[in-house]
């Protein structure tokens, strides 16, 4: 049995070597990709060109994959309350002309029996509707500028010998916890 098991450890350590060598060409190939990134002083206007011809492909350019579905998603949910209350309104402005047809066969009917009152509903919906538009190109707008300035961001040197981070310490004596910045400039 031990010499089973001995064998298994021996073949998946030899099994894995291969793909450990893959796993290091990636980050090698990802490493040199991202040195190529900075080093090209377009990278903030293409990046910025490729998410306006089809937005998250310019977060997906710099290799921020992760901001895509973020970037899907809140178009996504502009276009969907944009779809909602564009239906809504189409609801009540039929609601309303047959009504002034002379027909109160509607769905609102039990709810809403002024006439007059389907234009507060019409009214509420089209401003709705309005905002959400707003919301769909303003995150298309948001999309782009935040592909333009993470690409400037990826070209801006940080290292250790220029860092600011948090700073937490506990004092024993007090039983308190400090908190603060630690700033640090190395020439």
């Amino acid at each position: 049995m031990k010499q089973l098991l001995q064998g298994l450890v021996l073949i998946a350590c030899l099994g894995s070597q291969p793909l450990f060598a893959q796993l290091d060409s990636l980050q090698s190939e990802t490493l040199s990709r991202k040195q190529r990134l900075i080093a090209n002083p377009l990278t903030p206007s293409k990046a910025a060109f490729y998410s306006a011809i089809l937005p998250g492909l310019g977060q997906a350019y710099l290799g921020k994959y992760w901001k895509v579905p973020l970037v899907y998603g809140a178009i996504g949910a502009s276009a969907y309350y944009y779809k909602i209350n564009n239906d809504e309104l189409l609801k009540y402005r039929n609601a309303y002309k047959r009504r002034s047809a002379g027909y109160f066969d509607d769905e609102y009917t039990e709810i809403i029996p002024v006439k007059e009152d389907l234009l507060l509903g019409m009214k509420f919906h089209q401003r709705y509707k309005d905002i959400a538009f707003i919301f769909i190109i303003g995150t298309y707008m948001l999309n782009i500028l935040e592909a333009n300035v993470s690409a400037h961001l990826l070209q801006f040197n940080v290292n250790d010998k220029l860092s600011l981070r948090p700073h937490f310490e506990h004092d024993f004596l007090r039983s308190q916890n400090q908190v603060g910045l630690q700033v640090n400039l190395t020439f």
